[in-house]
C-alpha cells in the first residue's frame, strides 16, 4: 500500500461554516482501511459541509446500515469480504431491493482481476471502480469530490421533481384549502432545491385569515396584520397555521419584520427572507433557512423573479378559493330558504359533513365528494311548492297533504334538470332520488338497490338519521339508542345495508358532527 494513501498533502486551512455533513459509509473487513480513509479525508469540505463517517466491516452489516440510513451520500465498498462477491451483493441490494439510486457507489478492491471492471460497472450501477493500490490520498480526495458533486446534483434534481409533482397534483384540484397548501409547499420546495436543497422553508402570509383553513387561536379570531406560516417544509412542516413569532427565533423574526416593512429581500448567513408583493393583501414572505452555500448574484436574481411570480400565483389561487366559498354559501342559503328552515337550523351543514364522512368510507374520490357536498343542500329544493303549514304540521297528515309533499321530489328535479353544470345535475338527481328506498317501496319511481345512485343512497341515510336525532315540528328529538335501533331495523329495507353498517361502525364520528353543528336555540 502506497504511503501516499496514508498522508494527503496539507493545504492551507480555510475557515468555513459547518452547514451540515455528507454521510460517507466505509465498508471493508480491514480495520486499518477505515482508519486510513478517515485520516486522508479528515479536513475534507464541500459547500461548507464536512464529512460524517459510518463504518461497516462486512456485507451483511453494510446492508443493515443502508436499511436504517437513507441519507448516505457515498459508499466506499470493498468487493471481497466474507465472500468473494460480498461487495457486489451489497451493491445489488442497494440498487434493486432498496431501490436506492441516489447513493454513489465506489468499489475498492485489492484483487481487481477477480471482477471485470466493465461488467461490474454496467451490471451493478457502480459509479467508480478503484484498485486499493492506485487509490492514493490525493486520488481518494478527487474521487470523493466528484462523487459528492454527483450526489448533490441528483438530490437537487429529485427535490425539483418532488416540487413539480406537488405543483402538478395541486393544479388538478385547486378548489380546496388542502390543495392550496400543497401548491405552496411545491413552490417553496422548488425554490429550496434551486438554492442548494435547503430542507427548511416556509411561505408566510397575513392572508391565512382569509382562507378556509381552521386555525387554533384565542376565541378563533385571527389578527389580519399578523404573519402566519401558511405552508412549510422541513422543520416548518409542523408549524403550518402557527403565528410566525411563535415559529422562529426572535432574531429571525426581526429579519422577517424588516423584509415585510421595507418590502425587500433580506439575506443573512445561511437563510433568506424574500418579500412577495401582493395587490390584494399585505404581501407575504418566502423564508428559507439552513442553505448549504452562499447566495450569489445569479441566485439573488432568481429569488427576486421567483418571489414576484409566487405571490401572483398565490393571489390567483386565493381568488379561486373565495369564488368557491361564495358559491357554496349561496347554495346553502338558497337551500335553507327554499326548505322553509327556521333561523339557526344547521340541518344542511350536518348533512353535508356526515355525507362527506360516509362517502369517504365507501371509497368515493375527492372530486365526487366535493361535488356531493356542494349539491346536497339543494336536495329538498322541491319543498318550496309545499305550503309551510303542511311541512310544519304537528298532527297527522291527510292523504291530500301526503300527496302534495311527495310531489316535491319530482318538482325539485324539474327545477334543476336543465342545467349543464355537473353540480346542479347531481343536485337534480338527489332531489328526485332521496326518497327512494333500498327495497323499491320509495317514490317517485320505485327504484331499488343499485338502481338508486350511491350518492342518493348516502343522502337518504344522512337525511333520515339527522331528522330522527333532532327535534321537528311533528316530533321530539329521539335518543341515540332509539335512532340506532331504527337504522338496524330498516337496514336492507329503507337503507342500503352497507351504508348503515359504515355509519354504525363509526357512530361516534357522526355524533360528534351532530354536537359540533347543533341547532342554535
Amino acid at each position: 500500500m502506497s504511503d501516499d494513501f496514508f498522508f494527503a498533502e496539507d493545504d492551507d486551512e480555510i475557515e468555513v461554516d459547518d452547514l451540515g455533513r455528507w454521510k460517507i459509509l466505509i465498508v471493508d473487513d480491514e480495520p486499518e482501511v477505515h482508519a486510513v480513509t478517515k485520516l486522508a479525508l479528515n479536513d475534507f469540505n464541500l459547500n461548507g459541509k464536512t464529512l460524517e463517517f459510518v463504518s461497516a466491516y462486512s456485507g451483511e452489516e453494510a446492508k443493515a446500515i443502508f436499511k436504517s440510513h437513507d441519507d448516505i451520500a457515498v459508499v466506499l465498498l470493498d468487493v471481497v469480504m466474507e465472500t468473494d462477491d460480498a461487495g457486489l451483493k451489497v451493491a445489488e441490494y442497494v440498487r434493486n431491493e432498496l431501490d436506492n439510486h441516489f447513493t454513489r457507489i465506489i468499489l475498492r478492491t485489492g484483487q481487481p482481476g477477480q471482477a471485470p471492471e466493465k461488467d461490474v460497472i454496467i451490471n451493478y450501477d457502480i459509479n467508480d471502480y478503484k484498485s486499493k493500490t492506485e487509490l492514493t490520498a490525493q486520488k481518494l480526495f478527487t474521487v470523493i469530490i466528484a462523487a459528492l458533486r454527483s450526489y448533490r446534483d441528483i438530490i437537487v434534481i429529485e427535490e425539483n421533481r418532488r416540487g413539480l409533482e406537488k405543483i402538478i397534483d395541486a393544479s388538478v384540484d385547486l378548489f380546496s384549502s388542502r390543495s392550496l397548501e400543497k401548491f405552496m409547499q411545491g413552490i417553496i420546495q422548488q425554490l429550496a432545491s434551486i438554492l442548494g436543497c435547503s430542507k427548511d422553508a416556509a411561505y408566510i402570509t397575513t392572508a391565512v385569515a382569509t382562507t378556509s383553513r381552521t386555525l387554533n387561536s384565542a376565541n378563533n379570531k385571527l389578527d389580519e396584520d399578523e404573519l402566519y406560516v401558511f405552508a412549510g417544509n422541513g422543520e416548518y412542516a409542523s408549524k403550518e397555521g402557527v403565528p410566525l413569532k411563535d415559529a422562529i427565533s426572535e432574531g429571525e423574526y426581526a429579519l422577517c419584520a424588516k423584509a415585510m416593512r421595507e418590502k425587500q429581500i433580506v439575506y443573512a448567513e445561511d437563510h433568506v427572507v424574500a418579500y412577495c408583493n401582493s395587490k390584494s393583501h399585505n404581501g407575504a414572505l418566502l423564508y428559507l433557512s439552513g442553505l448549504p452555500r452562499r447566495i450569489g448574484e445569479s441566485d439573488r436574481h432568481l429569488v427576486k423573479r421567483f418571489s414576484d411570480s409566487v405571490q401572483l400565483a398565490f393571489d390567483n389561487v386565493l381568488k379561486t378559493v373565495d369564488v368557491e366559498a361564495t358559491q357554496k354559501e349561496i347554495i346553502e342559503r338558497l337551500g335553507r330558504a327554499l326548505e322553509h328552515e327556521r333561523s339557526g337550523s344547521n340541518n344542511l351543514r350536518r348533512m353535508v359533513e356526515m355525507a362527506r364522512v360516509l362517502a369517504k368510507k365507501v371509497g368515493l374520490d375527492e372530486h365526487t365528494i366535493r361535488e356531493l357536498s356542494l349539491a346536497l343542500p339543494l336536495h329538498d329544493i322541491g319543498t318550496s311548492i309545499v305550503p309551510k303549514s303542511i311541512l310544519q304540521k304537528s298532527t297527522p297528515l291527510s292523504e291530500e297533504e301526503i300527496f302534495k309533499i311527495r310531489q316535491h321530489a319530482e318538482f325539485g328535479y324539474q327545477i334543476l334538470q336543465d342545467s349543464d353544470r355537473p353540480t346542479i345535475q347531481l343536485a337534480a338527481m338527489l332531489a328526485k332520488q332521496h326518497h327512494e328506498r333500498w327495497d323499491g317501496k320509495g317514490y317517485p319511481d320505485g327504484l331499488k338497490r343499485e338502481e338508486i345512485d350511491i350518492k342518493s343512497r348516502i343522502a337518504t341515510l344522512v337525511d333520515v338519521f339527522d331528522a330522527l336525532l333532532n327535534e321537528r315540528p311533528y316530533k321530539p328529538a329521539w335518543s341515540t339508542d332509539k335512532v340506532k335501533a331504527v337504522l338496524i331495523e330498516e337496514k336492507g329495507k329503507h337503507f342500503d345495508p352497507h351504508l348503515v353498517e359504515c355509519l354504525l361502525d363509526d357512530l361516534p364520528t357522526f355524533m360528534d358532527i351532530q354536537m359540533q353543528y347543533a341547532d342554535e336555540k
